[in-house]
């Protein structure tokens, strides 16, 4: 599976982004779908996933609250609506797909990875 995300930009604190991850191919709805993060000098970090039916999400202690994963399958698209933003979300995100069910937070754990998209949030 291919995998396109968008969405990225700049934004002040406080504000809102939305992200989508668009999936090439036919089998997008039986992957658990994640969304990870790295910000500059840091090492990549989960952000959140979700499973193949849209209804087992997990997040980071970071952004929960703040952060909610969703999934149309129809679209073969996953998403990432970032509210609350806070300077210290500011990274490349990046969605990946993982064949495995079950929670995983491990970039490893995953086994195709789309391009990044910048989020920057201003103080």
């Amino acid at each position: 599976v291919q995998l396109q995300a968008s969405g990225g930009g700049l934004v002040q604190a406080g504000g809102s982004l939305r992200l989508s991850c668009a999936a090439s191919g036919r089998t997008f709805s039986s992957y658990a779908m994640g969304w990870f993060r790295q910000a500059p000098g840091k090492e990549r970090e989960f952000v959140a996933r979700i499973g193949w039916s849209g209804t087992n999400t997990y997040y980071a202690d970071s952004v929960k609250g703040r952060f909610t994963i969703s999934r149309d399958n129809a679209k073969d698209t996953v998403y990432l609506q970032m509210n609350s933003l806070k300077p210290e979300d500011t990274a490349v995100y990046s969605c990946a797909a993982r064949r495995s069910p079950g929670i995983a937070v491990v970039a490893g754990s995953y086994d195709y990875w789309g391009q990044g998209t910048l989020v920057t949030v201003s103080s």
